[in-house]
């Protein structure tokens, strides 16, 4: 029987492209979205027009009520949950002095109050299999902190925490929990970037370019496979070498 694949913030960019790799390799797709709705249903269309079974899901990460409504209907539509990605995250560039209380909220809300609520909403169907992955999407940044970014470096590295802790917790249940820590990548997040300051991380990185999504997307759905079943609570960082 094919495995079922949560990815949260699917509609786009690394999201998007896990969801297609995940497609290809013969998973059960739920692709959640919260503001991108024709871009979820592009990509919806897109895969089922490859023989993908997949459908999409409208919820806010940071809205506990909106996850478990979502886990239920992914579950009643596919069945189980094997793997979860929790892709679904938001970044702002602003001086440290600027950020307001609302702005540091929002950003602990999206990217780690919705990995907690998502990875809560399923684990009692995994930990009852005994089976299950867990991949979490931190940054670079969560690891060697950015300038301007401290709200987002800050939540980031709080993502490394709450792997390594649930990867022991659930350890004896047979899941594994990892966490992938992209560098640079072309993405929409990334969009508000000039062409100077492209240049200036490509100059920057051993490898001398910023990564795709598909780069992470592999190593997301490698994860995920029986060849990452002795891989657990582990940070893995994509980013060409700029941190090593």
């Amino acid at each position: 029987m094919s495995k079922t694949v949560l990815i949260t913030g699917a509609s786009r960019g690394i999201g998007a492209k896990t969801a297609t790799q995940f497609a290809y390799a013969g998973y059960r797709v739920a692709i959640n979205y919260y503001t991108h709705r024709e871009a979820a249903q592009t990509l919806q269309k897109e895969l089922e027009n490859t023989g993908a079974d997949c459908a999409v899901f409208c919820a806010d990460v940071s809205d506990r009520i909106q996850v478990d409504a979502m886990v239920r209907q992914v579950t009643a539509r596919f069945g189980q949950i094997d793997v979860l990605v929790n892709n679904a995250g938001i970044a702002q560039q602003k001086l440290f002095t600027d950020i307001t209380g609302d702005e540091w909220r929002r950003m602990f809300a999206v990217n780690m109050d919705g990995m907690f609520y998502t990875a809560q909403a399923v684990l009692p169907q995994m930990i009852r299999r005994r089976s299950g992955k867990i991949i979490n999407l931190s940054s670079i940044w969560g690891i060697s902190g950015a300038s301007c970014e401290v709200h987002y470096s800050a939540s980031k590295a709080a993502v490394i925490g709450f792997t390594k802790a649930l990867a022991k917790e659930l350890g004896p249940s047979k899941i594994t929990v990892n966490c992938v820590a992209p560098g640079a990548v072309s993405t929409e997040m990334n969009a508000q970037l000039d062409q100077a300051a492209v240049d200036a991380l490509c100059e920057e990185t051993p490898l001398g370019m910023i990564g795709s999504p598909a780069d992470i997307a592999g190593l997301i759905l490698f994860l995920a496979s029986e060849q990452g079943d002795f891989i657990t609570g582990q940070v893995i960082s994509p980013n060409g070498g700029i941190v090593i």
